[in-house]
């Protein structure tokens, strides 16, 4: 997120934006990432349960990550055009849930959105928040074709660190020393 862990705002949904998936970009992705006959090959495609070519679900998801990362620069360089400084995003730990429930075939625009839907501090890393992100994609026919459920990291604006804290942080920074930190 491009706003400060105490700045967001749970279930509000933001729009990522829209990509129409062609046939070549389909057949071109599979080939590199997930070769199966259906992604692949249009001809062999009308044999298969999908009766014509479709999307990889790898692809869905890719595009959408492409598109929320896009976003969020776009609302930092808006922020900082206005002199605000914004919020730090940290590494995602993982993925909760994740499906794809109606195929991408050429020719879908699908409309990718995002909300956050739980946040708490983080209980490993001292001045972060966690979120829980829920982002889905609807194609032009209002049909849900993905989702996913994907943890994040988001930094707290005024956070400071006891003397305890800053103290545990520059042992770590010393070699031999981290292992016996992770205890504490």
């Amino acid at each position: 997120m491009t706003q400060w862990y105490e700045d967001v705002v749970l279930n509000e949904l933001i729009p990522m934006g829209e990509h129409t998936f062609t046939a070549e970009e389909i057949v071109a992705f599979a080939s590199d990432y997930d070769p199966h006959y259906f992604h692949t090959d249009p001809e062999a495609a009308r044999q298969s349960v999908y009766g014509g070519l479709v999307a990889s679900g790898w692809h869905t998801a890719c595009v959408g990550q492409r598109l929320m990362i896009d976003r969020l620069a776009e609302e930092a360089e808006i922020l900082r055009a206005n002199g605000e400084e914004p919020g730090v995003t940290g590494p995602s730990p993982g993925i909760n849930d994740m499906g794809f429930e109606t195929p991408v075939r050429p020719g879908d625009t699908v409309t990718y959105s995002l909300k956050v839907t739980h946040k708490r501090r983080s209980n490993s890393l001292p001045g972060w928040g966690v979120l829980i992100n829920f982002m889905e994609g609807h194609n032009q026919n209002g049909e849900r074709v993905y989702y996913e459920e994907v943890v994040s990291f988001s930094k707290l604006r005024d956070y400071h660190p006891s003397r305890k804290q800053r103290f545990m942080m520059w042992l770590a920074t010393i070699p031999g020393l981290k292992r016996l930190v992770r205890k504490h």
